[in-house]
């Protein structure tokens, strides 16, 4: 049975019995906690604590799912994949035990024919809570299990929670006997390979206190609604439908795994090694596909560096294999094929895809060339040092600055002879994770604990949100907020994060800027700085009083900045606007990967390969402004997801949908998108967009930004005002301007060169004086000198000028503003006296520089020790 029709057959199964049918997120995540959906249950998450009501009562779906904690191990069990997908059907405050248990049971048991999955009810063996008997007698009477095939497991096993106090319960686990070719019997408890876990049900009745780990934490009580959760690993029921060994094996990974091998020239299952790689480019090469059709970009932070890191260990996998071309877009059109059938959007952005990963690869193509070169120069220079042991810190730089994968260095480094301080880069790496991740949360909770937030939210359920309705409301302040926790008061000149029951003000989200404004009371006026939404359903003020005291329990007026928000809605629908100009000029494949706006100030980023033509530029912001002297309609409309996509309305990756979604339209169908953002009623409200930079901001990805409104103007006020300076000092009219500017810099390229030529001359004639004039060192001639000239040139004329039967040595310096390069040659007399032009260079810049020996070069020092440089030059010759 195919992957997609198991996947069908799920949703059909529980559509049949009542359960909304919910699309799958997209793989990033808003959760500041998590970087992608990492389980089926984390879009339902907000339903199952009670952050949020639940819009229905029973749903299913099949959530993608991405997963990277145990990537190292990819490829080398059968049981982890970095991409999966989770089938799951979710109770909330419905049925409980016996209703879940039987629809598991009846599913994986019903004959195909009868539209379930045809599981030998001999060989399922389950799981359950050691303290759960309600569960164990349930799997006696609806499955008829024997007791021997119910096994009792510990809180490690069969007991859940999010790590954190919160909703938890027993749970229970379906498992099926392979056989013994694939291991010893006795059960799960004896052997996961032979018997392979496929669902787990998940019985959400406690509530749990602060504890650690996954046991020894205190049980509150019941919860006032019991909820199921569950998940069905859709790769390993194709394992066991399919007949196959590993998940590697179905028909999704497989096709990639065997036009990997092909490429290759390898066969998969003659070589332990070379099928872990095979296995490792059919996982990642899947993942990258799903990462990159969901809007992620290879980056060098976040969701970016895991998307670039699963891409670089494919092309690295095939390169241990042999093949040394560029593979990813092969590979990625088979992934295309094998993944279509269950999401056609793979299909529909295949160009864009293939586009940004063969931009990745050939990036990754570069730093392979470049960083080979940096470890190989930093394993020269810890072996002439003596010792084997590469540092910690330059593994991380290799890293870090070149994109060098950690386990390259280690495999590059021990073929010549060396180990590296794994330990020492572990370290540096987990401080930068951990100093992005508190900036993140820090930045979300403007600057609070998170732990201090969730009991507000507990307390008092969810913020009431007008920013779409209104700039002004009365409020009440729930909480008072500093670092560590509820603050008494807040006083003039204080900073605090202050949380309303109800708020006007947008927070940060979607690219838009958050709102300013004030909040008003009988004793306070205070600054709203900044408006987060930390939490599902909670926003966040950060707030500094200007007069008077701020505590919780006061009332107070909120309101936003007309001018702020009208500034912001020009510059949320500018960017809207723009989309749909850069995609209307350059095509569907210019999608928006990224965007920020604020009042009079917008940025795109979108993938595309090289820089854009003034052509190209100026026909984007063309188009962009027509769309606005034609004074396109806005509209917003709510629908579900699914009607979204049919109407083609395109979706931002880096926001969660709920059942309904908001569709902003700009003239219906020419700009259409998924948007929680605030805009104008009008095109022409925006006023203008004016193109004021294109630029790179990584491999294959391109940044627009503009400025809009009466900034927009502004800026191109102060275009004309400069144009005009410029006629006036050239006397040329305008149009003249770009000739006579062209002129003008013709004849300075041919001063230069002259000048160049004239300075070469007398580089040259000088290059006899000072051979004439050269210093005997222990019977080498030396000679040090400056130019403002070519340095090299003048190195290479006065090694030419000196007597070939005596050594001579040559270093030239040349000042460029702040630094200084150095140029050293050796004749051959020299050569044979052991004098070497690349090492005297690195000796003399610490290291950086090299070259041939007869002829190397350097940079990087101060100009100002230049002279002190030049002057070491003899003692340096001869020393050890």
């Amino acid at each position: 049975m195919r992957t997609a029709e198991i996947r069908r057959r799920f949703l059909d199964f529980f559509a049949e019995r009542g359960h909304t049918v919910v699309p799958s997120a997209p793989l990033p995540t808003p959760d500041p906690t998590l970087l992608f959906v990492n389980a089926g249950m984390v879009p339902f998450k907000p339903y199952l604590t009670g952050e949020v009501p639940a819009p229905w009562p029973r749903a299913t779906s099949v959530q993608k799912c991405v997963r990277t904690l145990d990537i190292e191990e990819v490829g080398r069990t059968t049981r982890h994949g970095s991409f999966f997908q989770m089938n799951g059907n979710f109770s909330l405050g419905d049925y409980f035990k016996e209703e879940a248990i039987a629809f598991a049971w009846e599913l994986s048991t019903a004959s195909v024919e009868g539209g379930g999955y045809g599981l030998d009810p001999d060989r399922i063996w389950v799981t359950v809570h050691h303290s759960d008997d309600e569960s164990r007698g349930l799997w006696r009477r609806i499955a008829g299990l024997p007791d021997e095939r119910i096994v009792a497991r510990g809180d490690e096993d069969n007991f859940w929670s999010m790590g954190v106090p919160g909703p938890c319960g027993p749970c229970s686990e379906l498992y099926y006997d392979r056989g013994p070719a694939l291991g010893r019997a006795g059960g799960p408890a004896v052997d996961e390979d032979r018997y392979m876990e496929f669902w787990n049900l998940v019985f959400m009745q406690y509530e749990r206190g602060k504890g650690p780990g996954k046991s020894g934490y205190p049980i509150l009580g019941e919860l006032p609604r019991r909820n199921i959760d569950t998940g069905m690993g859709l790769e390993r029921m194709a394992t066991l439908l399919q007949g196959v060994d590993n998940l590697y094996e179905i028909d999704e990974t497989r096709p990639v795994l065997d036009r990997a091998a092909a490429l290759a020239e390898v066969r998969y299952g003659a070589d332990a090694e070379a099928d872990v790689r095979l296995r490792v480019v059919a996982d990642h090469v899947r993942t990258a596909l799903m990462l990159l059709a969901d809007g992620t970009s290879p980056g060098n932070e976040g969701r970016g560096y895991v998307l670039r890191r699963i891409l670089r260990r494919a092309v690295r996998s095939m390169r241990q294999l042999g093949h040394t071309e560029p593979v990813l877009g092969d590979l990625l059109a088979v992934a295309r094929d094998c993944m279509a059938p269950s999401y056609p959007e793979v299909a529909e952005a295949y160009d864009r895809i293939a586009d940004r990963a063969a931009s990745e690869e050939e990036a990754f193509r570069s730093t392979l060339r470049q960083g080979t070169t940096v470890l190989d120069t930093a394993v020269a220079k810890v072996k002439e040092e003596g010792s084997r042991a590469l540092p910690g810190a330059q593994a991380f730089l290799l890293h870090d600055t070149y994109g060098f994968p950690i386990d390259l260095t280690l495999e590059m480094a021990a073929e010549q002879g060396v180990e590296v301080d794994r330990e020492g880069f572990t370290t540096l790496m987990r401080e930068q994770r951990e100093r992005a991740r508190a900036d993140a949360r820090a930045r979300k909770a403007g600057g609070t604990d998170l732990g201090v937030l969730r009991p507000v939210l507990d307390e008092h359920g969810p913020t009431d949100w007008r920013a779409l309705d209104t700039l002004t409301t009365d409020a009440r302040v729930l909480a008072v907020l500093g670092v560590t926790g509820p603050a008494p008061v807040v006083r003039e000149g204080e900073i605090a994060t202050v949380v309303l029951d109800r708020t006007p003000f947008y927070a940060e989200s979607g690219g838009q800027d958050s709102d300013a404004g004030r909040l008003s009371g009988a004793s306070v006026e205070a600054e709203v700085l900044d408006v987060q939404r930390p939490l599902p359903g909670l926003v966040v003020h950060q707030v500094r009083v200007l007069s008077g005291e701020l505590a919780t329990g006061d009332r107070v007026h909120a309101a936003v900045d007309p001018e702020w928000r009208l500034g912001a809605r020009q510059a949320h629908s500018g960017t809207h606007v723009l989309h749909a100009a850069l995609r209307q000029v350059l095509g569907p494949n210019a999608l928006q990967s990224g965007s920020y706006n604020r009042p009079g100030y917008l940025r795109l980023d979108f993938p595309w390969r090289g820089a854009l033509s003034a052509a190209a530029r100026s026909e984007i912001e063309a188009a962009a402004n027509q769309a606005l002297r034609r004074d396109l309609p806005v509209g917003v409309r709510w629908m579900t997801l699914p009607e979204a996509k049919e109407l083609g309305a395109q979706a931002l990756f880096d926001e969660t949908y709920g059942e309904k979604v908001r569709v902003v339209e700009i003239g219906g169908a020419w700009s259409r998108e998924l948007c929680g953002g605030t805009h104008v009623e009008h095109a022409s409200q925006i006023g203008t967009v004016a193109l004021t930079s294109e630029s790179s901001v990584g491999a294959g990805m391109r940044r627009l930004e503009a400025a809009v409104g009466a900034e927009g103007f502004g800026y191109l006020a102060r275009e004309r005002d400069l144009v005009s300076r410029v006629a006036e000092q050239l006397q040329a009219p305008r149009a003249e301007l770009p000739d006579r500017i062209a002129g003008l810099l013709d004849r300075l390229k041919s001063a230069d060169r002259e000048n160049q030529r004239l300075r070469e001359q007398a580089d040259r004639a000088r290059a006899g004086d000072l051979a004439a004039d050269a210093t005997d060192v222990d019977g080498t001639l030396v000679v040090t000198a400056t130019t403002d000239g070519d340095a090299r040139a003048l190195a290479i004329a006065v090694r030419e000028r000196l007597p070939a039967t005596r050594p001579g040595v040559v270093v030239v310096g040349s000042p460029a503003g702040d630094r200084a390069t150095l140029v050293a040659a050796v004749n051959g007399a020299a050569r044979s006296t052991g004098q070497d032009a690349s090492a005297l260079v690195k000796r003399l810049l610490d290291g950086r520089g090299g070259g041939s020996p007869e002829l190397a070069q350097g940079g990087g020092i101060p100009s100002e020790r230049l002279p002190g440089t030049l002057d070491s030059v003899p003692a340096l010759l001869f020393r050890a």
